[in-house]
């Protein structure tokens, strides 16, 4: 990954780009924080990097957060968390709730806007945004003005279509996401909606989502469950279909050009979920 990081372009210019520590579940925790040009406070958008809680790190899909600072106008801030199998579930969720505790409460200092808070995931991270945003709810708080969750892992199920229609040939595979969900946890602690966000019982009350799901990915059809699920809920919940595309499009920013336009409609929702949110701020 890190070869592979060393040849990819490098992603648009933002602002100014920090890197500090904060603390997470079980000790500190890295993190990237992008802030867009222009005065501030920004909004905030934390970030949770993809790799099937396993590979990568706070910097590892770092031009897609800096597409994501131009595009949404806000400052992102991608947190590492304890990785697998040396920290298995509910390591990485548990970092992931308490970095978004923390930046919430921190967010002033930060050059941010406290009221204007939203999280984002691409795969894995995907999976541990949805995870913070029911733990959210369940806690009262902080409030998450919006939620962007790209081709997310949300169950365990491997039984779905896409699983089977796009299982080999598409670089993800499910032989690879069953590696994956291995190294993470136990077989017993899969269907826990911690692990497995689809599987809550209540997806009422959560931020309005913006569910982006490809084509030809694996999981795809567990991102279209959930984007639907929250939907029946009465949730404001959408799903973005990215025809032609696999699951890795999204990140490969200068690379993929074809998933632009997806890159575009989220720095959109983005935007929206906070001025959505001044709105229901406003007297």
């Amino acid at each position: 990954m890190v070869a592979l990081a060393a040849e990819r372009p490098r992603g648009p210019a933002v602002g100014d780009v920090v890197d500090g520590h904060l603390p997470g579940a079980a000790g500190p925790l890295a993190y990237r924080l992008y802030r867009p040009h222009g005065g501030g406070p920004h909004p905030i958008v934390v970030y949770f990097h993809g790799g099937g809680w396993v590979l990568g790190s706070h910097d590892s899909d770092d031009p897609f957060c800096r597409d994501l600072c131009v595009r949404s106008s806000a400052i992102v801030i991608s947190v590492d968390y304890r990785h697998a199998p040396e920290a298995r579930f509910p390591a990485a969720v548990d970092d992931a709730w308490a970095a978004v505790r923390w930046i919430a409460a921190n967010a002033a200092a930060l050059g941010g806007d406290p009221a204007q808070l939203a999280v984002c995931g691409w795969s894995a991270g995907g999976n541990l945004a949805a995870g913070v945003c029911q733990a959210a709810r369940e806690a009262g708080g902080p409030r998450i003005a919006g939620q962007v969750l790209v081709t997310p892992a949300t169950d365990c199920d491997f039984t779905r279509d896409s699983y089977v229609a796009n299982g080999d040939g598409y670089g993800l595979t499910t032989a690879l996401v069953r590696w994956f969900w291995n190294h993470y946890a136990d077989e017993a602690a899969r269907t826990d909606p911690k692990a497995s966000p689809l599987r809550a019982t209540d997806l009422s009350g959560l931020p309005p989502a913006l569910v982006v799901t490809c084509e030809f990915d694996p999981l795809r059809d567990e991102g279209s469950a959930y984007a639907a699920a929250m939907a029946a809920a009465g949730v404001d919940a959408r799903e973005l279909t990215c025809r032609g595309q696999i699951h890795t499009s999204l990140p490969a920013v200068g690379m993929i050009l074809s998933a632009d336009a997806a890159r575009a409609e989220i720095g959109a929702a983005l935007r929206d979920f906070f001025a959505k949110r001044d709105r229901r701020a406003a007297p």
